[in-house]
């Protein structure tokens, strides 16, 4: 049997790590085999490539280097983890994975999403998602979150509000790049009802 592969992906503070964490309970609830894993990093030689990416005091980062070490990262990762665990059997639920680059480095740096999903295939051997969830929140509403949550700043959350609007479109890009494995969330309500609409549509998903 091969397993599920479900990615969530948002702009900076959309409540993914939450969301996923209630998903996990639920699927444990249920018997269900699972794994959770994020991007950069869910191994050790991509948290260490994470750790370069998201360094505030990496400002100089070319663009290009940025969006090559995410597919770095990401073949690592697919390699060691997420693939052998998907051969077992599992459902991997995954904070983030290719669409983050085409939205952040294809569309907001200005890359092209074309040429970063071309990156990425190769990286992947062409491997994608079987679903990912959009948790769609403004960004600034995520951001304003973040500020009020006080959690710990990385290099993209520094970025001007012009940049995370950049990333907002691109991801409405990307969706409709990939309609039919993206699933849009409504980000912006209480976060039990966010979770319901993801709970009932993985339902339909695993029967």
């Amino acid at each position: 049997m091969s397993g599920l592969f479900i990615t969530f992906e948002g702009t900076e503070g959309s409540g993914k790590t939450t969301l996923i964490n209630k998903v996990v309970d639920y699927l444990n609830s249920k018997n269900i085999k699972n794994i959770k894993t994020r991007e950069p990093g869910g191994i050790k030689i991509a948290e260490e490539i994470r750790n370069v990416i998201l360094n505030v005091d990496n400002t100089q980062m070319d663009k290009i280097t940025e969006a090559l070490l995410y597919a770095a990262s990401r073949r690592q990762h697919l390699v060691e983890k997420v693939t052998p665990y998907l051969e077992e059997g599992y459902v991997v639920i995954c904070d983030r994975f290719i669409d983050s680059s085409l939205a952040y480095q294809g569309y907001a740096r200005g890359i092209g999403i074309d040429k970063v999903y071309g990156i990425n295939l190769y990286a992947t051997d062409g491997m994608l998602p079987d679903y990912t969830f959009y948790i769609d929140v403004r960004p600034e509403i995520g951001l304003q979150r973040i500020q009020s949550n006080n959690r710990e700043k990385n290099r993209l959350d520094l970025e001007s509000i012009s940049f995370h609007q950049k990333v907002y479109q691109g991801y409405k890009e990307v969706e409709k790049k990939f309609p039919e494995r993206f699933i849009n969330i409504n980000g912006e309500r209480d976060i039990d009802e966010v979770f319901l609409d993801i709970k009932n549509k993985i339902d339909e998903i695993i029967r």
